[in-house]
């Protein structure tokens, strides 16, 4: 039933986000939403009223992918919302299954290929946003999060309190969090990693609540980030992510600072730190609450 619902809701929001006029409609006469209405997208996806109610209701049993993109091209949806309803429907076809343990091993040629990249924090990430894997640079840019054990990006952002600080842009750090979260429940709808996270997240924060009624969803490929690190300061940092192909559900994603500029004297910095003798370093982590 929680499928159904997470598919209705997705469908919902993702029409209240169309205007008619935006569909190439008449809106015409009093309307009482300001997206589209379900008999409109019936229209503009070519089936009946009645059949897209029910898809929107969970009931997809049987319902094809050609119907599917027909829904995702009405509500216009981009490539990664229109996986997300795929994911949705696979899921609410289904019986629920017994809960499952995602656990997804980091290849050791991954783990080689990050601790090689020496000038460039680098992180591996499983769906739920814990940190599996990390070379010396990223382990340091991510500090406080590796002291809470798992580290977990998600805890952070809503749990710890220190997290507004280290994320100057922590709104859409949490937005950006959500949305990921939302493309692995729909993925692994049953696993037990990701139904206690977001059931735990859900009881303990009311931002995360806010943001996961909204079903956003998005892929992390590439962007920008905002770090306040307590030892180095300021950095904006562009990051990459990369699927790991080895290792399906992880991503890969590395973060370089432009040259010249004084993220990348942060991240000289940082380095050294990492490198420095044990005394000192042991000195700079009180900064880091160690």
């Amino acid at each position: 039933m929680a499928i159904a619902n997470d598919l209705r809701d997705f469908l919902m929001t993702r029409r209240a986000k169309v205007t008619p006029e935006q569909a190439g409609l008449i809106a015409g006469g009093r309307r009482r939403v300001s997206g589209l209405r379900r008999e409109e997208v019936a229209r503009l996806a070519g089936v009946s009223t009645e059949y897209y109610v029910q898809i929107e209701r969970g009931r997809v049993s049987g319902v094809s992918d050609e119907v599917l993109h027909a829904i995702a091209t009405a509500l216009q949806l981009d490539d990664t919302e229109t996986t997300h309803l795929f994911d949705l429907a696979r899921a609410a076809g289904k019986r629920a299954g017994p809960g499952r343990t995602v656990r997804h091993p980091v290849p050791e040629g991954v783990q080689a290929l990050l601790d090689s990249m020496v000038n460039a924090p680098a992180i591996v990430q499983n769906g739920h946003l814990d940190l599996v894997a990390a070379n010396a640079l990223g382990r340091a840019l991510y500090a406080p999060v590796y002291e809470h054990t798992p580290p977990n990006l998600a805890r952070f952002i809503f749990l710890d309190g220190h997290a507004e600080e280290i994320f100057p842009n922590w709104a859409k750090a949490a937005d950006d969090a959500v949305a990921l979260l939302h493309v692995e429940a729909a993925r692994s709808p049953y696993a037990k990693a990701v139904t206690s996270l977001i059931g735990d997240l859900a009881t303990r924060s009311e931002a995360f609540r806010t943001r996961w009624a909204a079903h956003d969803v998005k892929a992390h490929q590439r962007g920008t980030k905002r770090f306040c690190h307590p030892v180095v300061g300021e950095l904006t940092l562009r990051f990459e992510g990369l699927a790991v192909t080895s290792a399906p559900g992880l991503t890969m994603i590395g973060y370089t600072a432009e040259a010249g500029s004084a993220s990348a004297e942060a991240l000289r910095l940082l380095s050294s730190w990492i490198t420095a003798p044990e005394s000192e370093t042991h000195l700079d982590s009180n900064r880091l609450g160690g």
